[in-house]
């Protein structure tokens, strides 16, 4: 049964769901050349401005095969993954690769915000912190990119959506700083249609900044898309897509918990079970072999 449900986390529709009715927030959930112009790459550890951000992106020349991501990713960590995480690790690796050599894609903090996301509400619960970041760090470095940065960029960004209200977070265009200047510039780049590559994980970054905010209003979200010129379609597709995983995972972490617990149960009583023959056999040994027994006996 356990099995069952960690097969169907499979994602080959991913993207291709009904679009949601409205936005409720829920708690949780290189070797390749790079072409950089004087402008970051987009990286919240650097003092950026619109102006002065270094943006790099793939080339198609030098796109590695998925089989080399995922054999990197296998290579950097090499113990074993438990089914219900390994499954959707797999599909998603294979996803973000897509993703992150298409010749438009540009790493952001908010992309940086909505995988990092994903990944703690998917390996919550994992058995040891330790493991689970160096999944993380062996993930993120199979793409060729830097782990470091995709948690120090969403860190930056949660704390900056804490300190907004819904009204501050979608007017950030007429205000001054370095997350605004930073999302100023993804308006400006998908306002033409240059240099923004829209992902699933940029409208979890989105759902993340409404849900830190205490953005409840269904038409904050609508707002906020528009001012980042950002398709509400697509993003009302994805974060569907989003819950529809989040729910299959804790429903199959569920009857994986209850497995183990049976499982459990089943050694412990296989070990009392032991435990009573091994007690019946040493009383039957130490009567049959009592010298006082056998001269009664006898």
């Amino acid at each position: 049964m356990a099995a069952t449900a960690i097969s169907s986390l499979s994602l080959p529709a991913l993207g291709q769901s009904d679009k949601i009715s409205n936005f409720a927030p829920s708690r949780p959930l290189s070797s390749t050349i790079r072409i950089c112009t004087k402008s970051s790459r987009h990286s919240l550890t650097s003092r950026s401005t619109s102006r002065s951000l270094i943006r790099c992106m793939s080339t198609v020349t030098d796109v590695p095969p998925v089989s080399e991501t995922k054999s990197n990713f296998l290579k950097a960590y090499k113990r074993p993954i438990p089914s219900i995480y390994n499954t959707v690790l797999q599909e998603l690796i294979v996803q973000q690769h897509l993703m992150r050599y298409k010749k438009t894609y540009r790493y952001d903090p908010v992309f940086a915000l909505g995988f990092v996301t994903v990944y703690d509400q998917l390996m919550e619960g994992y058995p040891s912190d330790q493991d689970r970041d160096a999944i993380f760090k062996a993930y993120i470095e199979a793409l060729n990119e830097d782990p470091k940065q995709y948690r120090i960029d969403a860190q930056k960004m949660e704390e900056w959506a804490r300190s907004q209200t819904s009204a501050s977070l979608v007017d950030f265009s007429s205000r001054e700083g370095e997350i605004e200047a930073l999302l100023k510039d993804i308006a400006g780049r998908a306002g033409s249609k240059e240099g923004f590559s829209y992902s699933r994980f940029f409208a979890v970054g989105l759902f993340r900044l409404l849900e830190l905010a205490s953005a409840t209003d269904p038409t904050v979200l609508d707002k906020l898309c528009a001012s980042l010129n950002i398709n509400k379609k697509s993003v009302d597709r994805d974060l569907d897509v989003y819950r529809n995983l989040l729910s299959k995972l804790v429903q199959a972490k569920e009857l994986l918990r209850e497995y183990v617990e049976r499982e459990k149960k089943k050694q412990g009583e296989r070990a009392e079970s032991q435990k009573a023959n091994e007690t019946i056999s040493k009383c039957l040994g130490d009567t049959l072999y009592n010298p006082s027994f056998l001269v009664e006996w006898k």
